[in-house]
């Protein structure tokens, strides 16, 4: 009805993010905010997603598995992805199953223990108790004890520098690997063959992103203190009200924490920039750089790097980030 300024591409062409008009099977796909071209493939832990006419085609693998992450002072990254930080002092149910009500019966639970580890009141994670039937795998303090036994489960032990890695099989159910770099970041990387629901701070693990926030009592929270409250493993302990900002507590620490963790940023990880979402992890780094105030200051930012590596590395990128003189190996 009236005449507007601007471009309009021809018929059966398309915009694509360069401004060109171009036909359909050359349009880009978007994902996490970065453009893919034609063919170009993305890889979740589940699936193989191909670029076609702008929209992703995606095929499921045959074994899907997928990772809930604990690292520094209470950030967690659950099993279908929702980040979420807190400052708990408290023993919290990592992940366990036998959640539904028409299956209670528990096969695996793991736990982990929080301690205050700042003037700031900021947490970082002490202990972890791996729990399978009768068989108790404790870590901490570096290293690990294991008591009881279950001869219904299998588990191997691994050593390397960095980490303490344990892969355990429930037959029929589970298949999970669990890495502990011995101070505070804890990974649980699970594949299951079987429907049984599983829940905690790790989330439902049903694929939607949008309901993980689901208490013990299987309703969803509204926030995530009200969800973090709810998985405390002791009631007596006390609840948390609010998440602590190292960073306004020690704005002193802010300049070197943010020189610290820009690594993260640095040509060092360009390689990874495209494959996975820097900014989470540096603002991470940042934070627990800035709330470690009692000593190791420098372990708990090598700590929030190493997750980031540990991400790309998921990716198939591998990144040699650490010197002698920043982060090294002992």
């Amino acid at each position: 009805t009236k005449c507007e300024s601007g471009c309009v591409c021809a018929d059966g062409l398309y915009e694509n993010l360069d401004g060109r008009c171009v036909p359909a099977e050359e349009c880009p796909c978007e994902y996490g905010g970065l453009a893919y071209g034609r063919g170009e493939q993305i890889q979740t832990e589940c699936e193989i997603c191909t670029c076609t006419k702008g929209k992703w085609k995606c095929v499921q693998k045959t074994r899907c598995s997928s990772t809930c992450n604990l690292y520094g002072e209470g950030h967690i990254t659950t099993f279908d992805g929702q980040r979420f930080v807190f400052d708990g002092n408290c023993e919290y149910i990592l992940a366990m199953d036998g959640c539904s009500v028409n299956r209670p019966i528990s096969s695996f639970k793991i736990v982990t223990e929080n301690v205050i580890c700042g003037k700031s009141g900021v947490t970082c994670s002490r202990s972890i108790s791996i729990y399978l039937g009768n068989l108790t795998i404790i870590l901490r303090d570096e290293t690990f004890t294991i008591s009881g036994e279950n001869p219904g489960v299998r588990y191997k032990v691994k050593k390397n520098a960095l980490h303490l890695m344990f892969d355990i099989i429930i037959p029929g159910k589970y298949n999970m690997t669990l890495i502990w770099n011995k101070h505070m970041n804890f990974f649980i990387k699970i594949s299951r063959e079987t429907q049984e629901t599983i829940c905690g701070l790790c989330g439902n693990y049903n694929g939607n992103m949008k309901d993980d926030f689901e208490t013990r009592s299987k309703y969803v929270a509204s926030n995530e203190l009200e969800f973090v409250n709810s998985w405390k493993e002791n009631p007596l302990c006390g609840d948390v009200y609010f998440v602590v900002d190292p960073c306004s507590k020690n704005p002193y620490r802010k300049a070197w924490a943010e020189k610290s963790c820009s690594i993260i940023n640095s040509h060092v990880f360009s390689a990874c920039h495209t494959k996975v979402n820097r900014m989470p992890y540096y603002e991470a780094c940042v934070r627990d750089s800035c709330g470690c105030d009692v000593g190791g200051d420098c372990e708990c930012m090598c700590d929030a790097i190493a997750v980031y590596a540990m991400a790309c590395l998921e990716k198939g990128i591998c990144i040699d980030w650490r010197t002698p003189e920043f982060c090294r190996k002992f």
